[in-house]
């Protein structure tokens, strides 16, 4: 019987200790909770170029904003104040054409590395004529690392609204659930909408229905413009986020400002007398309605008490689409030359600013990632650094097996600068039937070089020094034979590194032609 009890009082007291260290595990998981994750916005807009916003995005010598005619036609008010509380990027970089950059964005991986090169037709394959073979146009799949997957598996609700553009029809990636997203409001593999107007349905009662917005059936024929529909529909979901409990991650990817250009008729009268064409006008409303959508967004935000809790990084996807007429390759995007598809900056060059909702600086996870305010970034950036930006935020490990190509820009955020990343960009564009056909460019600090793949003949070449001529000007490539040869293999290492795809013809890949020079010089 002494026994039975010795046993009896063991057994007890052993279940005491084990609910006593359940609990201690239990109080230190709730201790962990209440050190709240950052939720994290990723702003992202269609075909806005660096010149498409009131906000001066070119410095003058001295780093002080310029502010060029566009700059001035635009109205941008909640970008202003964004850019006021937080940073500007001036050399923030990405493809000139979408689905690149929008894979890069959620991969961390130039377009060189993850095959798609090229934007993305729902339909069928849009290799053109001289394009690689095996580009990959089938763009992500399931089994991608992408940045909604790795936040979502450490309990991210994870948000995709707007433009996917990620994957053809009946292809994975088609569906941004399929990647890594919880939510997904409106996003399918079209990259333009049928139409901007709920009375049309957003393509499925009047416009372009190849192209018809999936998913916003509740406002079909209403007197809605998409832009308001997504940005309630993306206020809704950051709402059951709070309700769940879990941080978010919002990718805002608005189908605004790509064509067709409808006017957004809530902002029409501020153009009218703008002298400007009406297709001109109408695009200018979309900046305007996107403008409009970033506020509604910062103050639901701010609404729910997850302001300074909350960061938002702005960007667009390429350069600007702005029909405006063009004179020798200066147009939408001037003073910089070129736009959306071209190789030259204007093509490139997109705006960037990052800050949080509320800044507090004696806010924990502000202290882990200062944003400057006020301040200008000159040091370049580019899109691929979003994903490590955002792993470190939120304090995610990158996975293993997956290669990033871009760094994190927590010194850059807080106006410093990062002596250990490289600065280079690598816009690959090996494809034709677009305003520049069959090219690979290479930033490289102050420099610039242009490859133009020999299709028809020998390749051409352009070199540019961005710190004197930030505006493409004046091609140096017969002048400075010896710094076009040094960058020619720069670039070619990049390609190499990240086993780009050529152009082909006749079966044969187009490979790279190192000029000669008389010397080797840096």
């Amino acid at each position: 019987m002494t026994d039975k009890k010795t046993r009896l009082r063991t057994i007890f007291k052993l279940s005491i200790i084990t609910l006593l260290l359940q609990c201690n595990v239990t109080s230190c998981s709730h201790s962990i909770k209440k050190v709240n994750p950052p939720n994290i916005i990723v702003f992202l807009v269609d075909d806005m170029g660096l010149m498409d916003t009131s906000v001066p995005f070119i410095i003058d010598g001295n780093g002080n904003p310029v502010k060029y005619p566009l700059n001035t036609f635009y109205r941008t008010p909640n970008m202003e104040k964004l850019a006021k509380q937080g940073i500007r990027f001036t050399n923030f970089y990405a493809h000139s054409v979408c689905s690149p950059t929008r894979v890069s964005i959620l991969t961390g991986q130039n377009s060189a590395r993850h095959g798609v090169t090229n934007w993305i037709r729902s339909e069928n394959n849009n290799r053109t004529e001289f394009g690689p073979s095996n580009w990959n146009w089938k763009g992500l799949t399931k089994k991608s690392v992408t940045l909604p997957r790795v936040l979502q598996q450490e309990g991210y609700r994870t948000i995709h609204a707007g433009k996917a553009h990620l994957g053809p029809i009946n292809s994975e990636g088609e569906n941004p659930l399929n990647l890594g997203f919880d939510v997904n409001i409106a996003g399918s593999s079209i990259g333009e909408p049928g139409s901007y107007h709920g009375k049309d349905g957003f393509g499925h009662i009047g416009g372009n229905k190849t192209r018809a917005v999936q998913g916003l059936e509740k406002y079909h024929g209403k007197d809605i413009f998409l832009t308001e529909a997504l940005t309630i529909e993306a206020n809704a979901a950051i709402t059951k986020a709070k309700e769940e409990d879990k941080p978010f991650f919002l990718y805002m990817s608005h189908y605004a400002v790509h064509a067709p250009f409808h006017s957004d008729p809530g902002f029409s009268d501020n153009y009218i007398d703008s002298g400007k064409t009406e297709k001109a006008q109408a695009f200018a409303t979309l900046i305007e309605g996107m403008d409009k959508s970033l506020g509604d967004i910062v103050k639901h935000v701010k609404s729910l008490g997850l302001g300074e809790n909350t960061i938002l990084i702005f960007m667009g996807d390429n350069g600007s689409d702005a029909p405006l007429p063009s004179e020798n390759d200066y147009g939408s995007s001037y003073p910089l030359r070129g736009k959306k598809g071209h190789h030259w900056e204007g093509g490139m060059r997109v705006p960037f600013i990052a800050s949080w909702v509320e800044p507090n600086e004696q806010k924990p996870l502000q202290k882990k990632m200062p944003i400057a305010q006020q301040e200008i970034q000159q040091q370049p950036a580019s899109i691929l650094d979003v994903f490590s930006t955002v792993c470190q935020l939120a304090n995610v490990t990158i996975p293993e097996n997956h290669i990033t190509d871009g760094f994190d820009l927590k010194e850059q955020l807080n106006g410093q600068i990062n002596t250990k990343r490289s600065e280079l960009f690598l816009n690959h564009f090996p494809h034709g039937n677009h305003r520049t056909n069959y090219f690979t460019s290479l930033v490289k600090s102050d420099w610039k070089i242009i490859y133009h793949y020999q299709v028809d003949g020998q390749p051409l070449y352009e070199l540019y020094n961005l710190k004197n001529d930030p505006f493409e000007a004046n091609d140096l490539s017969k002048e400075n034979p010896e710094q076009l040869k040094f960058l020619m293999k720069a670039l070619i290492h990049e390609m190499e590194n990240k086993g780009a795809l050529y152009p082909e013809k006749d079966g044969e890949v187009l490979k790279m032609i190192i000029p000669q020079s008389r010397s080797n010089t840096k």
